[in-house]
């Protein structure tokens, strides 16, 4: 029953095959015996099991609210939850428990769906490999399958089985790992330049990235207001299609949702491809990108031509710019936002209490690790005065570039882009570490964070092991 869809086991709920109580019993059991992917920070046993029972009461009285009703579901940890601790991984937030639920989190909540925990991620979403919070890295799922552990003694012997893991790339590790470890069905992440769709890819299920507006970020912790989108992990592209249609609309807590009524979101039974015409960006063949990634992404194109789509070559030419140009961005952003972790209203507080000035300074490196405060660093040196105008007003200007970018090709009569999500397969923990964080998200959100810049939507589904 873990195995199955969103859809399937929403099916299975309505005809009696399994009650919502039993369905959360068994999630829960798992997600003990799957402890050591490090996957959740918080197991919310208690109020799942009595959502879990209230979607019981539902189902008896023929009130199902849906196809959410008794759903296990996962959330990253830094959507706010009422009444449940929101970390952001960090020791800045340890204990924080938030008196509201982000938005996105109590659409859930009234479709019936039962909140299994909180899962794990980089420190405050900052990372690509969910390695750098201080719960620990995440594991990724298929380091324990059969075929990789066949794989690994093949290449390598007198290795500790214990450090030969793969990462699951992130920040959204924790969400990634939770639905393909079986634990829920679905699960929600962030993403602000890859953090949904990248540990998707690594750990084999799918990751989706609304366009931003389409879902409200109330209740995100932000990280950049302006890319921040709250993204959707499931099992298959049908069951991220009902999240979104539960989650995407207006909402009056965040001005920055579309206006407009949002239609309802289906998939057709059959997939019609001949009138579609698909992209292949030629800046995306970089020279770093691995020959299993680049056999994948031709054999996709290949699929669909022989379907009857028509796959031409595009230009995206600001792309070499965008890593650049989103790094300044990013850390600017992030400088403003972490400004308000200053000891005073909320999370953790130094000891010290010399001065005001010392103990800011003292909390702040207290609670951030390196990361944080590298960003933090970064960014108040782009936003300082003599700065200002040759850094964070030339990377906005290069933003509106690359967002032309996308446009001048969709409006070419281009209906999709293909594209890879990570340069290579999922790498061993070990290897993942040689390089520093900032090194490695540049070179794993190589190919997603342009479109946070642009502000559209961006899909994968896709099983790299």
């Amino acid at each position: 029953m873990l195995g199955r869809t969103l859809r399937e086991v929403s099916t299975a709920l309505k005809q009696g095959h399994i009650t919502p109580t039993e369905l959360c019993q068994k999630c829960l059991s798992l997600i003990k015996k799957t402890k050591f992917l490090n996957a959740y920070i918080t197991v919310s046993e208690e109020v799942a099991l009595k959502q879990a029972e209230e979607s019981e009461k539902r189902y008896k009285k023929g009130h199902s609210l849906g196809d959410l009703d008794g759903i296990p579901v996962a959330v990253k940890d830094n959507f706010s939850t009422s009444s449940i601790e929101t970390t952001c991984a960090s020791n800045m937030l340890k204990g924080y428990v938030p008196p509201y639920n982000a938005t996105v989190v109590q659409k859930l909540l009234d479709k019936g769906a039962v909140l299994m925990g909180k899962t794990n991620l980089d420190e405050f979403a900052m990372g690509s490999g969910s390695t750098d919070g201080v719960f620990g890295p995440v594991k990724n799922p298929w380091s324990y399958s059969k075929q990789y552990r066949e794989k690994r003694k093949q290449k390598a012997h007198g290795e500790n089985e214990d450090s030969n893991w793969l990462i699951t790339g992130g920040s959204s590790g924790g969400s990634a790992a939770a639905v393909a470890a079986f634990t829920c069905f679905a699960a929600l992440g962030s993403d602000t330049g890859g953090s949904t769709r990248n540990p998707a890819a690594h750990c084999g299920v799918v990751g989706f990235k609304p366009s931003y507006g389409l879902v409200s970020r109330h209740g995100l912790i932000p990280l950049v207001n302006s890319m921040d989108v709250p993204g959707i992990l499931t099992r298959c592209v049908d069951d991220a299609a009902i999240v979104l249609g539960m989650l995407a609309g207006h909402d009056p807590k965040d001005s920055t949702t579309i206006q407009d009524p949002v239609k309802p979101f289906t998939l057709p039974t059959s997939a019609d491809v001949n009138k579609l015409c698909i992209g292949i960006p030629k800046e995306y063949l970089a020279p770093e990108l691995s020959s299993e990634v680049r056999s994948f992404w031709s054999k996709a194109a290949n699929l669909f031509e022989s379907e009857g789509a028509k796959v031409i070559e595009v230009s995206l030419p600001h792309t070499s710019y965008s890593i650049v140009c989103y790094h300044v961005l990013c850390t600017s952003e992030v400088a403003s936002n972490m400004a308000r972790f200053d000891g005073l209203e909320y999370g953790h507080r130094c000891d010290i209490n010399v001065s005001t000035e010392a103990m800011y300074a003292a909390t702040r490196r207290e609670g951030f690790n390196d990361v944080v405060r590298g960003r933090i660093l970064s960014g108040n040196f782009f936003l300082l005065k003599e700065n200002y105008e040759n850094y964070f007003i030339k990377a906005q200007k290069v933003r509106r570039l690359i967002a032309n970018d996308f446009v001048n090709v969709f409006n070419s009569g281009v209906d999709v882009l293909l594209t890879p999500t990570t340069l290579s397969e999922a790498v061993p923990y070990l290897e993942f570490i040689k390089e520093d964080n900032r090194t490695r998200s540049a070179q794993d959100d190589i190919f997603t964070q342009a479109v946070n810049m642009a502000g559209f939507l961006s899909c994968l589904q896709d099983c790299q092991q």
